[in-house]
């Protein structure tokens, strides 16, 4: 895959050892040509190749195709100027080599399977075309010897395999962030699911508590129906305000941490809650220690989804029992009901999610959950939660 989009600051971070490994060999090639008494002709080739190899990330298949025909375009002109050089003894000098072979293992990287094998095969034909044409000043045996085979065929082999495993392990970290954003999302998901159930289920059950009352007195209290309606759409704009409240917090438009500003802003809000719940409720809120704006947002879920359960569930219920306190390092909030009726319905709560949110609420914030019924009727939630983690 190319990377046009990759940074020049990113490429220089990537790339250094390799540009600082190129011009060492090339300074140490232009040395001893130079002790030598020979002309540098292979130094602007070896000096644009290195360039090119350095900034193959960017467009690996366009650099390897200008390599490959630098290197041909270079020896046919040797060949005609009938320059000898003291090329390697595959035909090419040891910094267009070293070039090459970075230039292969980056293409095979980066470039789709198909390109990178057209890209392989250019090169290695740029580098026959070097062998056949170049003239050399050493005498010896031809170029095409076993041994030259063997040594090009192995360090190919090495340039080939580098890139497949640099391919392996940019594939291997693409999945791996990719789980990781699917696991966010489906964090996000849930988180989202909670807090709509718990902010609707509590005002829809609400709206539906007073209109089963109202319906069930209606044929002895006509006026009865009435006097609900107010009610429920008391509820119903109540329903409609937390959720642009939620929308709004989703956005961005508040942070999720503005819920509770303080101890007695929390206070507030769950005697809100009950209030809205109405009926035989007993608060007692004892906030002695500073609770995060966080973990008052959980508190609050928390104090609403059981409330929300037992209004639900419970049969014959008389009381509702809500105890919130911070002490040293840890919240407790304890909702317990003399109701019948409960020890299956709120297993999924309201909708489904009822104590599975919760439990997971209190586990995501390193707390303790427990919910089940009490020895003689009625059913107890109680949750500790750390106000440090």
């Amino acid at each position: 895959m190319e990377n046009q989009s990759l940074s020049w600051p990113v490429l220089a971070r990537r790339q250094w050892p390799l540009a600082l490994a190129l011009a060492a060999i090339l300074a140490l090639e232009t040395s001893s040509t130079l002790r030598w008494d020979e002309a540098p002709w292979g130094l602007p080739v070896s000096l644009l190749a290195s360039v090119l190899a350095v900034l193959s990330p960017r467009r690996p298949v366009d650099a390897a195709l200008a390599v490959a025909v630098l290197i041909a375009g270079s020896s046919v002109l040797l060949r005609v100027l009938e320059i000898r050089t003291s090329t390697w003894s595959i035909g090419l000098y040891l910094t267009e080599f070293a070039a090459v072979m970075a230039i292969i293992a980056i293409t095979v990287r980066q470039a789709g399977r198909l390109r990178a094998a057209l890209m392989v095969l250019a090169l290695t034909a740029a580098t026959v075309m070097a062998q056949l044409l170049r003239p050399s000043m050493w005498p010896g045996p031809g170029r095409f010897s076993l041994t030259n085979s063997v040594v090009w065929s192995l360090l190919l082999a090495i340039a080939i395999g580098t890139g497949l495993y640099f391919r392996a392990r940019d594939r291997e970290r693409r999945t791996a962030e990719a789980n990781s954003v699917a696991a966010a999302q489906q964090a996000e998901r849930l988180a989202l699911a909670r807090e709509l159930h718990d902010v609707v289920a509590h005002y829809v059950t609400g709206m539906i508590v007073h209109a089963q009352a109202a319906e069930s007195v209606a044929d002895k209290d006509p006026t009865a129906p009435r006097a609900a309606l107010p009610i429920i759409t008391a509820s119903g704009n109540e329903a409609l305000t937390a959720m642009r409240r939620l929308v709004g917090s989703l956005r961005g438009a508040e942070p999720s941490g503005t819920t509770s500003k303080d101890n007695g802003e929390l206070a507030e809000q769950i005697g809100e809650l009950v209030r809205q719940v109405g009926g035989p409720v007993r608060l007692t809120v004892d906030l002695a220690d500073p609770v995060p704006p966080e973990l008052g947002r959980s508190v609050l879920r928390l104090v609403q989804e059981s409330l929300t359960n037992a209004r639900k569930h419970a049969v014959d219920l008389t009381r509702i029992d809500v105890d919130v306190r911070s002490s040293g390092q840890v919240v407790r909030v304890r909702v317990a009901d003399d109701g019948s009726g409960q020890q299956v319905a709120p297993v999924g709560g309201s909708g489904g999610f009822g104590l599975v949110g919760m439990r997971e609420r209190a586990e995501l914030l390193g707390g303790r959950f427990q919910a089940g019924p009490l020895g003689g009727r009625g059913w107890l939630v109680e949750v500790e939660l750390p106000t440090t983690r």
